[in-house]
This record gives C-alpha cells, sequence and structure tokens, in this order.
C-alpha cells in the first residue's frame, strides 16, 4: 500500500495519458464535472435499456430517426471509425459530446469491451419504464444536453 501522495500522483499520469490519447476533432470535450455527469447518465440509460452501443447500432439508430444523446469517445484509433458521427448528430439535431476515454465509456454503459460512441434515447426500445426511473433519466437527460447545447457550436 502506497501513501496518499503516490496515489495522487499516480491518479494524475492516468488523466495525462488519457488527455495525452484524444484525437484532434475531439471537440466539444467534456470536462471533468460534465463528463462525469455523462458518463452517469451513460450508466443510467444503460440500466433502463435506453442505450445504443457501437458505431453500427448508434449510426443505424441517427439514420431511423431516433432522438437522444450521443457520447463518443475520444481517444479511438484509427480516427476514420467515428469522423462521420458528428455529422449525422448535426444533421439530425442530436447534441453530441467527446469524453476522454473508451474505456470509462464502456464501464458506464456497463459492457467489457470499450466503445467508441453510445447513444442515450429518450425511452426504452421495448416495453417502458416506472414512473420514478423515467423522471430520473429525464432529469438528467435535460441537464447534460443543457450543458452540452451551450457548451458546442455546429460546423455548418
Amino acid at each position: 500500500m502506497g501513501s496518499d501522495a503516490e496515489m495522487e500522483k499516480e491518479k494524475s499520469s492516468k488523466e495525462k495519458r488519457k488527455m495525452l490519447m484524444l484525437s484532434p476533432i475531439a471537440r466539444p470535450l467534456a470536462g471533468k464535472k460534465l463528463c462525469k455527469r455523462t458518463l452517469k447518465l451513460v450508466r443510467r440509460a444503460s440500466e433502463a435499456k435506453c442505450l445504443k452501443r457501437g458505431v453500427k447500432e448508434v449510426v443505424k439508430s441517427i439514420r431511423r430517426g431516433k432522438k437522444g444523446f450521443c457520447v463518443i469517445a475520444g481517444n479511438i484509433s484509427p480516427i476514420d471509425v467515428i469522423t462521420h458521427v458528428p455529422i449525422l448528430c448535426e444533421e439530425a439535431d442530436i447534441p453530441y459530446i467527446y469524453v476522454p476515454s473508451k474505456e470509462d465509456l464502456a464501464g458506464a454503459g456497463a459492457t467489457k469491451r470499450p466503445t467508441c460512441c453510445v447513444l442515450v434515447l429518450t425511452s426504452p426500445t421495448k416495453g417502458s419504464l416506472s414512473e420514478e426511473e423515467d423522471k430520473k433519466l429525464k432529469e438528467d437527460y435535460s441537464e447534460v444536453v443543457k450543458e452540452v447545447r451551450e457548451l458546442a457550436t455546429p460546423f455548418f
């Protein structure tokens, strides 16, 4: 067991590594506080079955006209895998944000495999939510989307 100073040093070095691995198109990038809220929203949406994981599922849902909130990992390599997703989101008027790590995004989305992007839907694909769960999810959703819309500026 190390001391608290060693633990803090190790934690800050992990954060620096995450920021170094970011792709140049990762804009708008969520800050620490917004990133934490976004990942909490993804976790809650995953529990409520209101989440689409992976580029293929996200693109399919956007093209079919589903509305939601897109969260994209900023450390994807090769970058060509996700370059079309922000453009699709802007055309469909879907807010999106980048988070620093695909591993953190996968952890929040309840998968072991690192995930490029997820789409948080406003309603579950099958069935319905209890009133309490629905209220919590929509409250978190509207809070995060409001902050993202303030932060983001469209390309065109």
